[in-house]
């Protein structure tokens, strides 16, 4: 649970960022960056990622589970680095390159719905799908494949029903209530289950 949130901080800390979101709030408080300044966020974010694996080190497991642990910990990192590297097939690049294209020069990408749906499933459900991962090669018997394929479909669906109760709330919530910036998808023209749907 602790590498879990260790990873999870990181990608907010970097996702609020400037070059990303450019957002202030995160949980009604000022982010990162805007409290302590860009260079102390992207440090911070990046001292998480491996403060991960060093909590999946130290655990009590034997060593066969550890590096099971420490393989799905580097693949969620993985994925989650992916995201920014394919700009035509992955989460969050599709997200920036839609949001940033707001220039004459930009091609807009536009996104179907099951371009979305991979987004989010790349982007919120990863994390969502590796938590319960972790969770089931942490326990005393090893998950069959079929329990391991039936806790992935599990956590792709609540990982997308994460994002559009997220993207719901940004039109109908408030800033104090949300603790975040609320609105701000239509503000930046982002690609939402709202503005699809």
């Amino acid at each position: 649970a602790l590498a879990v949130e260790c990873v999870h901080s990181y990608s907010l800390i970097h996702d609020d960022l400037p070059c990303m979101d450019n957002d202030i709030l995160r949980h009604g408080k000022p982010t990162t960056h805007a409290a302590f300044g860009e260079a102390v966020a992207m440090l911070a974010g990046d001292a998480l990622q491996p403060e991960a694996f060093l909590f999946l080190v130290r655990t009590k497991l034997p060593a066969e589970q550890r590096i099971k642990l420490l393989e799905l910990a580097a693949k969620i990192l993985t994925d989650q680095l992916n995201l920014f590297v394919d700009l035509s097939e992955k989460g969050k690049a599709m997200d920036t390159i839609v949001e940033k294209s707001g220039s004459d020069d930009a091609q807009v990408l536009k996104m179907t719905i099951e371009e979305l749906r991979l987004m989010h499933s790349m982007k919120t459900g990863a994390l969502l799908k590796a938590s319960i991962l972790l969770g089931a090669f942490a326990g005393k018997k090893t998950p069959s494949q079929h329990d391991l394929s039936q806790l992935e479909v599990y956590g792709n669906a609540i990982g997308l029903a994460f994002q559009i109760v997220d993207d719901i709330l940004d039109v109908v919530g408030d800033t104090a209530e949300l603790g975040k910036t609320a609105g701000k998808d239509a503000l930046e023209d982002k690609p939402t289950y709202v503005s699809l749907l």
